[in-house]
């Protein structure tokens, strides 16, 4: 079973994330109203709210933590930080100019950090580090924000095409090592090193279903190529049609 009594004091929501995300709501709100002609219910701000509420989820929540019993629960938080949350807030954002030059730095930087967050040294020394993890994790946002505008401001279907091939490796690395019977599961070592647990204890006992590692591997690569490929179309479907 389970053993939520380990967990307890972990899984909480995190009320400080809470408030600065209900401070840039109520901003946000306000120059809609008092700056635009846009209404709080169009589209456009609609958005917006949804791409705050899933940056709440998946890392102010108790899924930030449970994400990390599984390669794949974790690998869909990541996408949905990454690959989802992004482009709903610069839908959300009434305003347009160039950064072409800056997004394609953000690409290359974000695609070749995102692939060394995953190797499992990395990740170990960055949980064993608070703040170095946070950083990171915040550096990434920044730089899936910069390599989104361009998709989703300007509609620029080379850097789409880019995006993706930038992308792939990473993706094709999860699902190479997974058929190959490659790396386990890096994310229980980190959920250890998260959560303080005492040695003796084996995080897999607390798993409450057993997952074969090397399908954890592969699911976790699909879902991010499904993710990604799910953010060009969501922006394909409202970044012309609901806000302009």
């Amino acid at each position: 079973m389970f053993n939520s009594v380990l967990l307890e004091g972990q899984l909480e929501w995190n009320f400080p994330v809470l408030f600065i995300l209900a401070i840039i709501t109520i901003l946000y709100a306000l120059s809609l109203i008092y700056f635009t002609n846009i209404k709080i219910y169009h589209v456009r701000p609609i958005l917006f709210f949804v791409g705050i509420s899933l940056f709440y989820l998946v890392i102010g929540s108790p899924l930030s933590i449970i994400s990390h019993l599984s390669f794949s629960f974790h690998m869909i938080q990541m996408s949905i930080l990454y690959f989802i949350v992004p482009p709903l807030l610069l839908l959300g954002i009434p305003v347009k100019f160039k950064i072409d030059a800056l997004s394609y730095i953000a690409l290359v930087l974000f695609a070749i950090l995102f692939f060394l967050y995953h190797l499992p040294f990395v990740l170990q020394t960055l949980y064993q580090i608070s703040y170095l993890h946070k950083g990171y994790t915040s550096l990434l946002f920044v730089l899936a924000i910069l390599m989104w505008w361009p998709i989703v401001k300007l509609g620029n279907k080379r850097f789409t095409i880019w995006s993706g091939l930038l992308l792939t490796p990473a993706c094709l690395l999860f699902i190479v090592n997974g058929i190959m019977g490659g790396i386990t599961n890096p994310f229980l070592q980190g959920l250890v090193l998260s959560l303080c647990l005492p040695e003796h204890i084996n995080v897999v006992e607390l798993l409450p279903f057993h997952i074969n590692p090397r399908v954890d591997q592969i699911s976790g690569g699909i879902v991010m190529m499904g993710l990604h490929k799910f953010g060009l179309m969501l922006i394909s479907r409202f970044s012309f049609t609901y806000t302009q």
